[in-house]
């Protein structure tokens, strides 16, 4: 047994030997290890079928029971294991290879139990790697610090790469405790630092290499190989094959994360990675690659849409991964130090103001920063811990920030404005009450945090004019409306919201220009006479839509704004539960309903008779309308014409068809009706409708007729240039007609050829 406060690396076994005598063997001995198969990971495709789900969940399962057995083993056997099985590495290894990142589609699990499953493997890989990353486990289980760093350095139990995908695989949620473990490996075995160095230069070259299967080149590029005569030729992101574009977007977006992931994890990494250029690479690549990168995108035809969507989606992380590892490097580097108040702050703030200064040249990856770290906040940062920075250059790194963002058509950040309106303000207090630029009117941290948040909100609005909390047309957002009247409540908090409402109207809601009129006491006349305490006037609240709408069905049994209960059993979808078709088609009662009301209109009275004893005011025809015009009651116009029918003879009432009954004795009215209609039909003086259109061809051939024989006319002579058959002679007649289409038969058609054909031959410019 191994004796206790003993590193492992020192002690030494007595075990029984092959053939029964005892054997002394050092803890970790190759014989020592059991002999157990790992099997590698494999990733289940997005559209994988059930027997393919069925082997991912038996492999998946393998694995877990084996790391479970894994790490319940003791420390000795463990290290055994981890040291000599060559099958459990290549089972984590596949598993840093094949692990779906967070950006791939295929990490969307096909069912339940894939997810769950895919949760156990991970767990259990991370605790693995997270055990054989440490050197003391207990006070009695533990490596000697130098030689656990030789054991894990030689044996490659870790290296650059594998701490990458480490980062990226397991950094979201497990940060803290991935950066320990991180940082144990780099302190207990230095020579990963020279690693690094190494591997910084091998991630520049990814820049290099996607620039040059876009054929785009950069400043500062280092070339991956010497360029050829056909380098003209090389294809770019619009003209390359789809496969090939969509590969280069996949490996730009894996290598962007897994770059911040581990530059966020461990940010010692950082100084590394500014020293051999990066930041300037970086951005280099930024500004020659995403806009070209972005126009593909969007002009490229892609039969799928949703791989459009997605490819959209993985450029649009790239980007923010990009400018997110900028600003990790000058955090880490220079922000970090001066916050913390190390020595030699101005070398790290001439740093940082250098850096600024780099990114001005490239307007895209400067606008693209500033909107996501507004620079304004770091320079104010600056203003505050070291009170003699240079105002010259802060004011030329401003005023290239917004030349960026108007060069690419955006407006000016709001950041901007507010630390201009700041820094003038400052200047007023100074050179006013004596005060000095750190005094207790400077902008302190947390307020600048709020002031960016607001900025960052306003930013979210839709630009254009909205309504403000008046109701009048506002040319900013509500948001932005709220962070100009925040920032100046800071500096003035004695005024009151709806007097600086007033003046920032009055002044087009420039605060920089309402802050300086309100110190210098130059206030227009109608903003003198305000009260400078005055609140904010009450937002009126708009009315309930609800309450003002107008309907057709306003207070109908089925108005459920206004009724709160509604008969649900006159609401139905479809065929009414228990109803029967047939009952339904033999239901007439509307037809009965709609008799009586037509059967008061077969009732027409020409003359009333009034009986002695009634009078006139009985049937209402005393009554006397002063607007009614009588001037043609007394004379029948048109009655007498002589147009057929007289209007004076009343045509009886006809009962519509789907009215009448099918008695008997409406059947025998309607035939008796029929035969007095029948005289009527053969009439010949009737006014007919519709006449027989045969009759009426016929008349207008003998009136064409009458016309041409009146004229003369002669019809024209149809032509015969059929003739007879072949071989039996043709008549005069034949003859003439075909000259007569010969010579014709340029008005139609061939545009005078068959006479400038003839014209030629004539002059001899061919044979005839």
């Amino acid at each position: 047994m191994a004796s206790a406060r003993v590193p492992l690396d020192e002690q030494v076994v007595t075990e029984p030997g092959p053939v029964g005598k005892e054997r002394t063997l050092p803890a970790l001995h190759p014989e020592r290890k059991e002999d157990r198969c790992f099997v590698p990971y494999k990733l289940l495709v997005e559209d994988a079928s059930p027997a393919e789900v069925e082997e991912f969940l038996e492999y998946v399962r393998f694995i877990i029971e084996d790391l479970e057995w894994l790490l319940a083993l003791p420390h000795d056997k463990f290290w055994c294991q981890v040291l000599f099985d060559e099958s459990l590495q290549m089972c984590l290894e596949s598993y840093l290879r094949h692990a779906p990142r967070s950006l791939d589609i295929t990490v969307l699990p096909s069912s339940p139990a894939v997810a769950e499953m895919q949760r156990s493997i991970h767990k259990t890989i991370f605790l693995t790697f997270l055990r054989m990353a440490t050197h003391k486990e207990s006070k009695e289980n533990f490596f000697t610090p130098s030689v656990f760093g030789e054991i894990i350095y030689e044996n490659f139990l870790f290296d650059i790469p594998k701490i990458l995908d480490l980062c990226v695989l397991f950094g979201k949620g497990n940060g803290h405790l991935l950066h320990k473990m991180i940082d144990n490996i780099f302190t207990q075995q230095p020579s990963y630092y020279s690693d690094l160095e190494e591997t910084v230069p091998t991630v520049l070259r990814v820049f290099d290499s996607i620039l040059d299967k876009c054929g785009l080149q950069c400043e500062g590029a280092t070339a991956i190989e010497p360029l050829r005569l056909t380098a003209h030729k090389q294809p770019t992101a619009m003209s390359m094959e789809q496969q090939d574009f969509v590969d280069i977007l996949l490996y730009l977006s894996d290598s962007t994360t897994t770059i911040h992931a581990f530059m966020d994890i461990f940010p010692a990494a950082c100084t590394t990675f500014l020293s051999h250029g990066f930041l300037g690479r970086l951005t280099l690549f930024y500004e020659a690659a995403v806009p070209d990168l972005e126009r593909a995108v969007r002009k490229r035809n892609f039969d799928d849409k949703g791989l459009q969507e997605d490819l959209w989606r993985r450029l649009s992380h790239s980007c923010r991964k990009m400018v997110e590892s900028a600003h990790l490097l000058l955090h880490h580097t220079c922000l970090q130090p001066i916050l913390e108040g190390k020595e030699n702050m101005q070398t790290f703030a001439e740093e940082l103001l250098q850096h600024f200064t780099s990114f001005l040249p490239e307007k895209r990856f400067l606008a693209d920063y500033n909107e996501q770290f507004p620079i304004t906040d770091d320079i104010s940062l600056l203003h505050q811990a070291i009170p003699v920075i240079d105002e010259t250059r802060t004011s030329y790194i401003l005023q290239g920030v917004e030349s960026a963002h108007d060069s690419l058509g955006r407006g000016r950040p709001q950041s901007l404005v507010q630390f201009r309106a700041f820094s003038s303000l400052s200047a007023d207090q100074g050179a006013v009450g004596g005060t000095s630029a750190t005094s207790g009117n400077s902008i302190s941290l947390a307020a600048q945090e709020t002031r960016r948040e607001n900025v960052e909100m306003a930013a979210a609005m839709l630009d254009g004019p909205q309504k403000g909390d008046n109701g009048a047309a506002c040319p900013i957002s509500t948001a932005e409306l709220e962070s100009l009247l925040s920032c100046i409540m800071d500096l003035l908090p004695d005024l009151g919201e709806g007097f600086l409402l007033a003046c920032l109207q009055e002044y087009d809601y420039n605060s920089e220009l309402v802050i300086n009129n309100i110190l210098e006491a130059r206030l227009s006349p109608n903003l003198d006479k305000l009260d400078r305490a005055m609140p904010r006037p009450v937002k009126e609240e708009l009315p309930n839509v609800l309450s003002t709408r107008s309907n057709v069905f306003d207070d109908d049994e089925f108005d459920v704004f206004r009724r709160d209960q509604v008969d649900m059993s006159r609401i139905w979808k479809g065929r009414r539960k228990g109803e029967n078709v047939e009952e339904l088609l033999n239901d007439k009662r509307h037809i009965e309903e709609q008799r009586a009301r037509y059967q008061a209109y077969e009732t027409v009275v020409d003359e009333i008779v009034i009986n002695p004893g009634e009078s006139a005011d009985t049937y209402g025809l005393d009554d006397y309308d002063d607007e009614y015009d009588d001037t043609y009651d007394m004379n029948q116009v048109g009655a007498n014409d002589l147009d057929g029918d007289s209007l004076l003879n009343r045509r009886p009432f006809t009962i519509p068809q789907v009215l009448r009954k099918g008695n008997a004795a409406e059947r025998e009215e309607e035939s008796e009706d029929e035969d007095e209609e029948e005289p009527l039909q053969n009439n010949v003086n009737r006014d007919q409708f519709v006449q027989d259109p045969a009759v009426l061809r016929e008349r207008a051939e003998a009136r064409r007729a009458a016309m041409h024989q009146r004229r003369g006319f002669r019809p024209e002579r149809s032509s015969n240039v059929v003739g007879e058959p072949k071989g039996k002679g043709q008549s005069q007649e034949t003859n003439v007609d075909r000259r007569r289409k010969e010579t014709n038969k340029s008005h139609v058609a061939n545009h005078n050829r068959r006479a400038m054909a003839d014209r030629k031959r004539n002059k001899g410019m061919f044979p005839s």
